[in-house]
């Protein structure tokens, strides 16, 4: 891959996507990763998806973005 295109990706996840960085007890990410795997996803899907249960919001609210519907 090109220095350009990862420019460019990187460009479009600054704009499009916040990042945040969790942290587990060592040894549990490996049980983490089976999980999500186990229910064809990645670890990254899979806390979306239990954000966006918590917070009450749709998929589509959620991607969205913008205000938090706090619960």
């Amino acid at each position: 891959m090109s220095k350009t295109s990862n420019a460019v990706k990187d460009r479009w996840n600054a704009k499009a996507y916040d990042d945040l960085r969790i942290r587990i007890p060592k040894g549990r990410k490996a049980a983490v990763e089976a999980y999500a795997r186990s229910g064809g996803e990645f670890i990254n899907g899979l806390v979306n998806a239990l954000l966006r249960e918590k917070l009450g919001l749709t998929e589509e609210e959620w991607k969205r973005g913008g205000g938090c519907g706090e619960a």
